[in-house]
């Protein structure tokens, strides 16, 4: 089957003159298993995200959109195809290369928040700067943690902290080194609709003064509209898309 590539709105060429590619997938495909029981979740996808612009893929279970999202982080290697993030091939690189690559451009926001349970909330944020030989900067994850209202919480530890905080430092955890991209997987997956309204807020506040790019995988349809695009998978490939004035 032939794979589905997006069509360019006027605004999206008009965005290409103007800024450069933060990712580009092409021809990407991801099969699971021996020869004998072969798994395809991912056929010829072929996708590219502008600096800055956000996208949300949206689609059942089980049609590939963590698998997608993994592949574009270079958290896993592709069956075929490729991936480039800001102008480099991700399949060129060797795992530690990689990961120096996401510290410097990437961020996450999980749906099981993904904070380290032995660190408080200021010291889980303090980590990428660590890992980025940063030293010296607390008193940024101090603001930006009180940017994100837990300027009370710096010294509380994940179990100490209800879901809705928890994702609240895993926000401050991937702006405190504004990234060029941010991947979110499903990130009010685990909160009530009370308790997401003001994370989704958060993070489409943080992205826009970021000037980050976002590639946002959800269920809810009502936070999927609030990205510039919607990309709907099935069955391992983009069947369609929608571009539309973000929120």
């Amino acid at each position: 089957m032939k794979s589905f590539v997006p069509a360019q709105s006027p605004a999206d060429v008009h965005r290409q003159g103007e800024t450069k590619a933060i990712l580009e997938i092409h021809d990407l495909c991801k099969t699971y298993g021996d020869a004998g029981h072969e798994l395809t979740v991912l056929k010829a996808i072929n996708f590219t995200l502008q600096t800055g612009d956000t996208c949300a893929i949206i689609g059942p279970s089980g049609s590939g959109k963590t698998t997608l999202l993994g592949l574009c982080a270079g958290l896993d290697d592709a069956t075929s195809g490729s991936v480039r993030l800001d102008g480099t091939a991700l399949e060129t690189l060797d795992q530690d290369a990689r990961a120096a690559l996401r510290n410097r451009l990437v961020g996450f926001v999980f749906q099981s928040f993904q904070l380290i349970p032995t660190l408080t909330a200021i010291e889980n944020v303090l980590v990428p700067l660590e890992l980025r030989g940063e030293s010296g900067r607390r008193k940024d994850a101090v603001d930006i943690l009180k940017r994100v209202g837990l300027g009370d919480r710096l010294e509380h530890y994940p179990l100490q902290l209800s879901g809705g905080e928890q994702q609240r430092v895993a926000l401050a955890r991937a702006f405190v080194h504004p990234p060029k991209i941010l991947f979110a997987d499903e990130p009010t997956g685990n909160l009530d609709a009370e308790t997401s309204a003001p994370i989704v807020e958060m993070l489409f506040e943080l992205n826009r003064e970021s000037g980050t790019a976002l590639v946002l995988v959800t269920h809810d349809l009502g936070l999927a509209v609030r990205a510039r695009r919607v990309v709907k998978m099935r069955a391992g490939m983009i069947v369609s898309e929608e571009s539309h004035d973000a929120h």
